[in-house]
């Protein structure tokens, strides 16, 4: 931690232990004086009365002084003024009173205030201390601050590349994705610069230094993050902004009053009463009630200005990678040669990657248990860093990995390697025996619940939603695209990622959305930041001032409308509080409430504001229908049964393909495998959502027209596979595919593949996101449904 971060983390304990200490010394005087006045100690109640009032003075007196050196004009002067006027007037036991709900006040709004430090910390524990230096005759450990320019070091697997440099020795395989946000590993060959921060995510390599530890990328992001956090404007409290418009309206209504009746017990009697209790208690009660429905939704937000100021946020910044997407690669498509299967493909390809830790043949590796597929034990397994696998699966040679086709490759080869462009997907080429079998092409996939969540945060009063990320341009735009995102930046480094959001920051309430390190001085740049803290960094989470503890994007849009009714009730509280204090400050000036009085009045006004700012632990009761059990079982299901449909989709484009191409021999049999597939898998499932899924729907959306336009989709499907049926059985009494079928067929097959693509986001996006998972602690056997958007 450093010296600035202790210093502030002290002082926040200090500052904490004063005031419950001021709480716990106005209750006992408040207690004490009024034993021994009911003893009939009329002067043992007046001194604990006025020590009381004097131990809630002076602190009150330091924050009014410390608010003023930082331009900051308070709730804090009324109740100077209100415990300086007891004193002088005598009038200990109002003074005790107001004593106390300053002191409440004080604690319930440190509850809601503590902020965490910003040393982050976590960037420099995460930051490597040594590493290791070949020398002529052996490998020493050293501190990072003694690498100097053109020294050689040796990278192990797993660890942090500590300067910026050159491989030195063979290909690399590293982990970008802290710095750039890109969730696939990159492959670096000898003599190509690496930057300190990227994790080496194969074997050990040697790295030519080309800067010191203090000018590397990672020190720069580090060096960023802190600058960002410091320039930072003090946020002016809701209680700060309303005290301004009420405190020149009690000293005036004072002022009078104390003039005209030439009393300045009367003064006096109108500062009690507009003692700024509903400032003081009804605003922060409100705001600690919005942190605490948060955290039930696995939002915690690290304090009241947070939730404050996205309660009226305009804009919302994202990143890409693990915010708006998954952040690993998943979206598997199995692509077989012609006469191949797609099963075996990935099967064969699983078997041989089950040994390599490569975060691609991870993902291949899930797919194909996820699919129930039988995986061999592989032998004589060998992985070269930017190749890929090759190992003996029952007595085949498979090799998966890299590999160029991009001349001489069959046609569709050709036809993965387009999509992959167009798709911004990364393939994964399986030979068998030397023979090419098939591709698997992986993406990082959309978050499901990103739509509906954006839908949100705009109905929520987002007016401009952005995309920075460190990712490649193509599919950065692409899924800009798809979310209906009103700006793209792409290819940006931590610090145009900064200066993005100092732009936007300077034009409105800006919240910043992120999880990598590399976003962690944009978090601390912006008004609010957030971070995917589930599988973030901690870099990310510490910088921020709101971690979402799921890996749920939709718990965002929660706390948005949470943190804007919280303020709405808040205002609401306060305000009329004030308006009931300014009914008693008028009868304070004619001189029919006393101070004593006047304290316990207004001790029934903060009852009644703080029950009314109690109401922010709760919701929109109408906004809050409930999923049954059932159907989130129901919902899991089918989405589960989406997931292995989807990678099966793509045997009809590749029928599509075989069939323009004229190739008879495999165009038939493959025609006959879609044929299969849609009547045995795609069908039967679409009836079953029609007749269980979609009824059960319709009462937690509202009305059977809310699934109307799946039905009708439901519908176009069964048509064209139908279609394709009719096409097959024409075929099959020829023989072959005639010339005149061609076309229709063509058009047919990518069309109905071009529809279940589209109908199973649809679907997602809008009906399976409702449903809740076993892994998510924030949700129960009954899923809310929440406003649609």
């Amino acid at each position: 931690m450093t010296r600035k971060g202790a210093a502030q983390a002290q002082e926040g304990r200090h500052l904490w232990s004063i005031e419950w200490w001021l709480l716990a010394a106005t209750v006992a005087a408040l207690a004490t004086g009024g034993i021994g006045w009911l003893s009939g100690a009329s002067w043992f109640a007046d001194v604990c009365w006025s020590l009381g009032t004097v131990a809630a003075l002076i602190p009150a007196l330091w924050w009014v002084i410390a608010g003023l050196r930082k331009g900051r004009l308070g709730v804090d002067i009324i109740a100077v003024l209100s415990l300086a006027g007891t004193v002088i007037v005598g009038e200990y036991l109002a003074g005790v009173l107001i004593g106390v709900m300053l002191a409440t006040g004080r604690v319930l709004d440190a509850a809601a205030s503590q902020r965490a430090s910003r040393d982050l910390h976590a960037l420099l524990d995460r930051a490597p201390r040594t590493a290791r230096r070949r020398t002529q005759t052996a490998i020493e450990v050293v501190p990072v601050e003694d690498i100097a320019v053109g020294d050689v070091l040796s990278v192990g697997p797993g660890e942090m590349v500590p300067v910026d440099g050159r491989v030195a020795s063979g290909g690399v395989i590293l982990d970008e994705s802290a710095l750039t946000g890109e969730s696939v590993p990159v492959t670096v060959v000898n003599g190509q610069a690496v930057r300190s921060g990227v994790v080496n995510a194969g074997d050990a390599f040697e790295l030519l230094a080309g800067a010191t530890a203090a000018e590397s990328t990672y020190a720069g992001i580090v060096r960023l993050a802190g600058e960002a956090a410091a320039e930072r404007a003090p946020v002016v409290r809701l209680a700060d902004r309303l005290a301004a418009v009420f405190l020149p309206i009690t000293i005036l209504v004072a002022g009078v009053a104390g003039i005209a009746a030439g009393s300045l017990t009367r003064a006096v009697a109108v500062l009690v009463v507009a003692t700024p209790c509903p400032l003081l208690l009804a605003a922060p009660i409100a705001i600690v009630s919005g942190l605490s429905r948060s955290s039930r939704y696995g939002v915690v937000i690290r304090d009241g200005a947070a939730l404050e100021n996205l309660g009226h946020a305009t804009t919302l910044i994202l990143d890409k990678t693990g915010t708006l997407t998954t952040g690993r690669p998943g979206g598997i498509d199995v692509t077989a040669a012609p006469g191949g299967n797609a099963d075996e493909v990935l099967r064969l390809a699983a078997s041989a990657d089950q040994i390599s830790p490569h975060v691609i043949a991870e993902a291949i590796v899930r797919e194909a248990v996820a699919r129930s597929l039988e995986l061999a034990v592989p032998q004589a397994v060998a992985e070269e860093a930017g190749s890929g696998v090759t190992a003996v699966v029952e007595s085949r040679r498979v090799s998966v990995g890299m590999l160029d086709v991009t001349s001489g490759g069959p046609p569709w080869a050709d036809a993965v390697v387009q999509r992959a462009e167009f798709d911004g997907s990364v393939i994964a080429w399986v030979t068998v025996d030397g023979v090419l079998t098939g591709a698997i092409t992986l993406v990082d996939e959309v978050r499901r619940d990103a739509p509906r969540t954006l839908r949100r945060l705009r109905s929520a009063g987002l007016n401009r939603v952005l995309m920075v990320t460190g990712d490649r341009s193509r599919p950065a735009r692409e899924i800009g695209a798809i979310l209906g995102l009103d700006e793209v930046y792409a290819e940006q480094s931590p610090a145009d990622k900064v200066a993005r959001v100092r732009t936007e920051r300077d034009r409105a309430v800006t919240v910043m959305v992120g999880d990598g390190v590399n976003d962690a001085p944009a978090l601390a740049a912006a008004t609010i930041g957030v971070a995917m803290g589930a599988r973030g960094s901690t870099a990310s989470s510490e910088a921020a001032d709101i971690v979402l503890t799921t890996d749920r994007l939709d718990r965002l849009a929660d706390a948005m409308d949470i943190a804007r009714r919280s303020r709405q009730i808040a205002i609401q509280s306060a305000a009329v509080g004030m308006g009931l204090s300014l009914v008693a400050m008028v009868v304070a000036a004619f001189g029919w409430l006393a101070p004593a009085p006047g304290a316990l009045l207004q001790e029934a006004i903060d009852v009644a504001v703080i029950v009314n700012a109690l109401r922010a632990l709760g919701g929109h009761r109408n906004r809050s229908r409930q999923i049954s059990a059932s159907t989130n079982t129901m919902l899991q299901h089918f989405s589960s049964e989406h997931d292995d449909m989807r990678d099966r989709l793509s045997a009809l484009a590749v029928t599509a393909q075989l069939v323009t191409a004229g190739d008879s021999d495999a165009a038939l049999p493959a025609l006959r495998e879609v044929d299969h597939f849609l009547s045995t898998r795609v069908l039967p499932h679409e009836r079953e959502e029609e007749r269980q899924l979609y009824p059960a729907l319709a009462e937690p959306l509202g009305s059977e027209e809310a699934t109307a336009t799946m039905s009708r989709m439901h519908a176009e499907i069964d048509r064209l596979s139908r279609r394709i049926h009719a096409h097959l059985e024409r075929a099959e009494i020829g023989g072959a595919i005639a010339a005149e079928q061609r076309d229709d067929l063509v058009a047919t097959l990518y069309g109905l593949h071009e529809l279940l693509r589209l109908h199973f986001v649809q679907e997602e996006q809008n009906y399976f996101t409702l449903a809740t998972t076993t892994d998510d602690p924030s949700t129960t056997a009954a899923s809310p449904v929440r406003d649609r958007g």
